[in-house]
């Protein structure tokens, strides 16, 4: 290496930019497969659907990260080792999209939520250094403590089933269904003596449900979690990194060695198939949702302000002015990709920038080659077979770490926020974590509002932001952070 070659910048031998991508590839693999496994399943796509989602979502990412690594043009790219990935951030409203339009149309819907959010990202890059000032750690940790909250409740329903649908807790007991079935068509005869039955007559489902948390999901769940516990605790430097997605392959071994999980769709899965843009049609804009996901962007760049600065401390490269709005740019153009190939926000992973500290090795071409390795595995349709054939109770056990585990960062990030002095702060997290609970507690509450921004107030993310921010200018007024908390509040992020 050139003694003028910064350790940025440095092109490593291709045998060990390979390995090293494929470490970067492997970190984040059980996060960027889960977004688009959970949207959807909330969207209640097709296996088919579902699986082209995780391919063009593993091409997306692969993409984006070459744009922010390698850079395109001054304007885009940051050129640090950065490997971006769907922000978990935007799961929440957009699984409440999703569950209030399911199937294609609401995919189109999301979609154009997240390109109208993508525009106005790219747009607002010379504000955020002033909306700083909205966004201390009391903030920040607030909205992380919430989304972690929020994803939980995925995660464990990934375990034992979902509360309504067929693997509901109850059902209609069948002898009172053929009842209800023979009394109908009894009033529906000639000359009926039965009343007609009042319009949408239903019975309500009393009967256990045996899909719902049978023992043999819950077991297998259990063996996920101790196997990322085992591993974590006990497996070294990258072993460890790794643990979530070991644990996922454990599932999976189990699960096949037990004829729970099914090949039929990897087997008529294609070894190749281009990503196409557009694959569910024109998407549908939205204002009030495309509001609701711009929130979502910019605690985003928020996060990854603080995450460039830290990463700029650990790579030795001081971050100007021009560089972070070129790297929080292409936050705004990696998520107007990700919504015109069918696919969701990004943001620089975290974990990857934790494995820069790991492996002390600096070069963005690591990430470079990371990005070449994602979408190579994007290309592939098998893959994303591969991963929608798991059972979701193997993801289940894996949920409740990465889930949980960015609930514990939002905890992270608070424990530096001073309350001993300032018990103002308790009020902040008190009240907003209160109302992020809110749509999780009662999830009907809205039902007397005005249906146009129920989008905008069902999701318990947004509804945390919106006071966080709200009550630290009513406490503690709006002064900008200094750079320094807002790099400490990034570096405990790296969860």
């Amino acid at each position: 290496m050139s003694s003028a070659t910064h350790p940025v910048d440095e092109m490593l031998p291709p045998p060990r930019l390979l390995t090293l991508g494929i470490q970067h590839v492997l970190v984040m693999y059980a996060g960027a497969i889960a977004v688009p496994l959970i949207v959807g399943r909330a969207l209640k796509l097709d296996p088919e659907q579902v699986a082209f989602l995780i391919s063009a979502d593993l091409f997306v990412c692969g993409l984006v990260t070459l744009i922010q690594s390698l850079g395109a043009t001054q304007w885009f790219g940051i050129k640090l080792p950065v490997m971006m990935g769907v922000t978990f951030a935007s799961v929440g409203p957009m699984v409440a999209m999703a569950n209030a339009n399911p199937g294609p149309d609401g995919a189109r819907m999301i979609f154009g939520a997240i390109i109208g959010a993508g525009v106005v990202g790219i747009l607002i890059v010379p504000l955020v250094s002033r909306m700083l000032r909205f966004f201390p750690p009391v903030v920040t940790g607030t909205i992380i403590v919430v989304i972690g909250a929020s994803l939980m409740r995925i995660g464990i329903n990934w375990i034992f089933g979902n509360p309504v649908g067929p693997t509901a807790p109850k059902l209609v007991a069948p002898a009172h269904a053929e009842w209800l079935k023979a009394v109908t068509d009894l009033a529906a005869a000639p000359n009926a003596v039965v009343p007609p039955l009042p319009p949408g007559l239903g019975l309500a489902a009393t009967a256990p449900n045996v899909a719902y948390a049978p023992l043999s999901n819950i077991a297998i769940s259990a063996i996920v979690l101790a196997s990322i516990l085992l591993i974590a605790r006990f497996g070294k430097g990258f072993i460890a990194n790794i643990a979530v997605l070991a644990g996922i392959v454990v599932g999976a071994v189990i699960t096949a060695a037990l004829g729970m999980m099914h090949f039929d769709k990897v087997a008529s899965a294609g070894w190749f198939e281009l990503v196409t843009p557009l694959r569910f049609g024109m998407p549908i804009f939205d204002p009030i949702l495309i509001v609701t996901m711009v929130l979502v962007m910019i605690v985003v760049m928020i996060e990854s302000t603080g995450m460039f600065l830290a990463l700029g401390d650990m790579t030795g490269r001081k971050i100007t002015q021009p560089m972070l709005s070129a790297g929080l740019r292409t936050d705004g153009l990696g998520t107007v990709i990700g919504g015109l190939f069918n696919t969701f926000p990004y943001t620089s992973f975290s974990q990857n920038v934790g494995l820069v500290g790991v492996t002390g090795v600096k070069s963005r071409f690591v990430c470079v080659a990371g990005g070449v390795i994602l979408i190579v595995l994007g290309l592939v349709p098998k893959m994303g077979a591969l991963v929608e054939a798991l059972p979701v109770f193997v993801l289940g056990g894996a949920g409740l770490v990465m889930f949980g585990m960015v609930a514990a960062t939002g905890i992270r990030i608070l424990s530096n926020v001073d309350f001993k002095t300032n018990r103002n702060n308790l009020f902040v997290v008190a009240v907003s974590i209160g109302f992020g609970m809110i749509p999780l507690v009662a999830p009907d509450f809205k039902m007397w509002l005005p249906h146009a921004i129920h989008p905008l107030i069902e999701s318990g993310i947004l509804l945390a932001s919106l006071s966080a921010v709200l009550l630290n200018v009513y406490f503690n007024g709006a002064s900008a952070p200094a750079e320094d908390d807002v790099r400490e509040a990034a570096m405990a992020a790296e969860a």
